[in-house]
């Protein structure tokens, strides 16, 4: 028996349209599981029935009057908490904000409900989304649904486990340095960081180093491509466009186009010395080149030599830079978890000098890795070195700086894409013997997500993955 859950976001789209199901009966059906299989997964931070409800009510005011109707009319998804939503608590995963309700919308926000989503709630995400796994002081970890004794991944890990979990059909994530990619190949999803300038920032967001950018996670391509279309297009104002698809495309269009043959490299290079690929995680690597030549593409490998081993320092002041600015109250930065104390000390201690030549050394090094891998259509990498890590993995050392240096050796290949600024997808090829998730990533040209999605989509129909649940799935109704 399909039960709604089972459906797609486009399905269920459709199923509204056809009046074969309510708004209503979409935001209740998603309530009732996150209120009774949450509680030991840790997907949100804040769960918002009443607002989702009158939403519902709104959307089937909407169609009972007729007329043109958004495209995800009633869909429920769900927010990060690192994204400002008018009138809703948003933490930023931190106890420092955690009354704090923000008056405006951030553009993502706004987009998607014009779209006519949804939002049931906010997602969990670690402090101010800086480490690779999710876990706070106010709900504790995201729990990977597929082994809840393992982390689900960061900063998205929330909205990946809302997804994962069955509690929405999609979720809205974001990605500065792997945020996105990580959660998705942890959780068994489709997920993807587009690329620089395709999504706005508005009305505040992380421009200064141009790293981050909102994107969707999702059980399909379909649904991921169609959530896409709706957070796409800038804002008066941003510092970074991509250019727009040609007049009639969208990427849900792509998705439903054969992606031709193309020339793909298989790239294995990271900042970080000494990288090595768990067994399970080289294997997956491996049988995803494979399933691309079986597809008729071209498969070779990126020549080594292109990371100039400036980078993963240059980087590091970056990711620093960014944490100069959190909005913490005045008073309450001891409420800071150690890690975030750690990087934000670690940036407000770079002069201006320091922080500049990081900066232009990023700037330098993407033109160089671009023009060193523009003969490829496609760029095939890992996206984590190892499987999914147990809670309290990453501060076996020590929190902060050792914390920081365990994240490195295990994301070690997703935060180059957040430099050059190049779309870059999840897609779910593999589970480990033990039935544990790992995503296989694929990097397009500049503002070439377009490519991505018909081939993500080519490899779905391959290997079909949509399917494939935790045990947590049939919990509830």
């Amino acid at each position: 028996m399909t039960r709604l859950h089972d459906l797609t976001a486009l399905e269920q789209a459709a199923a509204i349209r056809a009046k074969e199901v309510s708004p209503t009966e979409l935001v209740e059906h998603a309530l009732g599981r996150i209120d009774a299989l949450d509680a030991g997964l840790g997907a949100f931070l804040t769960v918002t029935p009443e607002r989702a409800l009158a939403r519902a009510a709104e959307a089937e005011a909407r169609i009972r009057a007729g007329g043109d109707l958004p495209p995800l009319l009633g869909v429920p998804t769900a927010i990060k908490d690192l994204n400002n939503t008018a009138g809703v608590r948003t933490t930023f995963g931190s106890t420092a904000l955690a009354d704090f309700v923000p008056q405006v919308d951030d553009a993502v926000v706004t987009r998607l409900a014009a779209a006519g989503t949804i939002s049931v709630g906010k997602t969990n995400t670690p402090e101010f989304g800086f480490p690779c796994y999710t876990d706070n002081d106010l709900v504790g970890p995201a729990r990977c649904p597929w082994d809840t004794s393992r982390l689900a991944g960061g900063s998205s890990g929330g909205a990946a486990v809302a997804v994962a979990a069955g509690f929405v059909p999609f979720a809205q994530g974001s990605d500065g340095g792997g945020s996105i990619r990580i959660p998705a190949s942890i959780n068994g999803l489709f997920g993807i960081k587009p690329t620089r300038g395709r999504i706005s920032n508005a009305p505040y967001g992380s421009e200064v180093t141009g790293l981050g950018t909102s994107g969707p996670l999702a059980r399909t391509v379909r649904d991921a491509a169609a959530m896409l279309d709706a957070m796409a297009g800038p804002e008066i104002g941003d510092p970074f466009w991509a250019p727009p698809l040609p007049p009639g495309e969208t990427f849900l269009g792509h998705a439903d186009r054969e992606p031709g043959r193309l020339r793909i490299g298989r790239y294995t290079e990271s900042a970080m010395p000494g990288t090595e690929l768990d067994p399970e995680v080289a294997g997956a690597f491996e049988d995803a080149g494979r399933l691309l030549e079986s597809l008729g593409h071209v498969v070779e490998d990126v020549p080594h030599g292109l990371l100039d081993p400036s980078v993963l320092p240059s980087f590091e002041h970056v990711w620093a830079l960014s944490a100069t600015t959190l909005p913490v109250p005045p008073g309450r930065g001891d409420q800071l978890q150690p890690l975030t104390r750690w990087m934000r000390d670690r940036g407000l201690a770079l002069s201006a000098r320091d922080a500049m030549e990081a900066m232009f050394a990023l700037r330098v090094f993407s033109r160089q890795f671009l023009r060193a891998t523009a003969g490829f259509d496609v760029l095939l990498a890992p996206v984590l070195t190892m499987t999914p890590r147990p809670i309290g993995w990453f501060g076996e050392d020590g929190e902060g700086a050792p914390d920081f240096e365990r994240q490195k050796r295990y994301a070690s290949f997703t935060a180059l894409f957040n430099v050059t600024g190049q779309p870059a997808v999840s897609v779910p090829l593999h589970w480990t013997a033990d039935d544990l998730p790992i995503g296989t990533m694929l990097v397009g040209r500049p503002a070439d997500e377009a490519t991505l999605v018909s081939l993500a989509a080519q490899l779905e129909v391959a290997r079909p993955w949509a399917g494939r649940h935790p045990a947590v799935w049939a919990g509830s109704r």
